[in-house]
């Protein structure tokens, strides 16, 4: 045993200690290499907000004095959550003013619209604010960045307040940094800016249709393409709106068509596609095509419960047609 412990250590003798061995650091960048995250840009906007309020002159105006924020985002307002809130300030008045800015006629709104429309709902004639200066520029980045860090507005709504906010930067790297995003995240907004008119059209009305990443897909598919290609992503949009494609897809059912010289892509027109609700909202949806027959229900519309029911109905559904074949 002794020869065999001598005969290790000679082979070992010249092997350092791991705690003998020294790792050059590397020298980490004197900045950030990307622009800071929407988290913290909003977290800022907001702060600069409290700050805003504090310097402003608190005062009360007329209701129809008051205009929106012409940069703001968001286009539609949840009418449910509207009325919960004017039954609040019906109830227990306006704790927190709205935030506004002198324009060329009345006042522009900085923060704080939810709560003015909320007046508007039950007729209240004035409104409790505070009064701020604020630039062009500042006005659009924090409506632009309070509200495109919120998970409940839409890739197009987010992509009309940018191109209204455009003119009010020095250049988009400057705007790509306010938001908090990286330059192609912004271009892939912007891609929204070249869709054809009759997809626009729909999203005006539907901003949920499409998010950016099939808008730029689709403005992909289009580019230097004839009117024929046109006439295609028509045809396809209209099954997007009906909800028989999914709006993931419409790009590459596109190419697929444009590559076929017009021919329909396998599985567009064979399929069928039923939606499921739960109330007004969209749960789910069933597809019927020349592949299968597929369910698929929306992350966080079903609960446990519902999830072992309907593996029990399915389990029951072919047991019993396996009993009838045998």
């Amino acid at each position: 045993m002794s020869n065999l412990r001598d005969r290790m250590m000679s082979k070992t003798a010249e092997v350092r200690a791991a705690k003998d061995i020294k790792i050059e650091q590397q020298e980490k960048p004197s900045s950030p290499r990307t622009a800071p995250g929407m988290a913290g840009a909003l977290a800022a906007a907001q702060q600069r907000i409290v700050e805003l309020e504090k310097s402003g002159a608190a005062s009360e105006l007329p209701v129809g004095d008051i205009v929106p924020n012409p940069w703001q985002p968001r286009q539609v307002f949840n009418e449910a959550k509207l009325r919960q809130l004017a039954e609040s300030i019906r109830e227990a008045g306006l704790v927190q003013p709205i935030v506004v800015r002198r324009a060329t006629n009345g006042y522009q709104i900085v923060a704080g619209e939810r709560r003015w429309r909320a007046h508007k709902m039950i007729d209240k004639q004035s409104i409790k604010v505070v009064i701020i200066d604020l630039s062009d520029e500042e006005m659009a980045m924090l409506a632009l960045v309070e509200n495109v860090a919120r998970e409940d507005l839409s890739d197009y709504e987010v992509a009309r307040s940018i191109r209204r906010a455009e003119t009010e930067f020095p250049n988009r790297k400057r705007m790509a940094e306010a938001l908090g995003m990286s330059r192609s995240e912004l271009y892939r907004f912007l891609a929204f800016g070249e869709l054809p008119d009759f997809i626009t059209k729909d999203l005006d009305v539907q901003p949920r249709l499409m998010g950016a990443h099939a808008a730029e897909g689709v403005v992909s598919a289009l580019r230097n393409k004839n009117a024929r290609a046109f006439e295609i992503a028509r045809t396809l949009w209209k099954k997007v709106v009906s909800g028989e494609l999914d709006q993931t897809k419409l790009a590459r059912s596109i190419k697929a068509q444009i590559d076929g010289d017009g021919r329909p892509s396998v599985g567009v027109t064979d399929r069928t596609i039923e939606k499921i609700f739960s109330g007004k909202n969209q749960a789910g949806s069933i597809t019927k095509d020349a592949v299968g027959f597929t369910v698929k229900i929306k992350a966080g519309m079903m609960s446990t419960d519902k999830e072992q029911k309907i593996r029990a109905l399915i389990s029951e559904l072919f047991s019993n047609a396996q009993g009838s074949l045998e």
